[in-house]
């Protein structure tokens, strides 16, 4: 509880409380945003439908960072 006109606590990027969880139109945009600015992709690996590429961005993956927690290791 706050005091009327006492100043408001300071911003974190650490709260958590104070935002929305991003919803699926926004994620769209910030993989969009990362292609272009930096040349990043960020694909989500199971709406990929090539199984051959599917896999290998899979084995990069692991390759650079190693594999996923709870991954499924008996294919898609």
């Amino acid at each position: 509880m706050s005091m009327h006109g006492a100043p408001l606590p300071p911003r974190s990027c650490l709260d958590r409380g104070t935002r929305s969880p991003t919803n699926d139109r926004e994620v769209n945009a910030m993989r969009a945003a990362a292609w272009h600015r930096h040349g990043v992709a960020a694909l989500p690996v199971a709406e990929i439908a090539d199984d051959w590429l599917r896999q290998a961005v899979i084995n990069e993956a692991n390759r650079r960072w190693g594999r996923r927690n709870g991954e499924n290791h008996h294919g898609r």
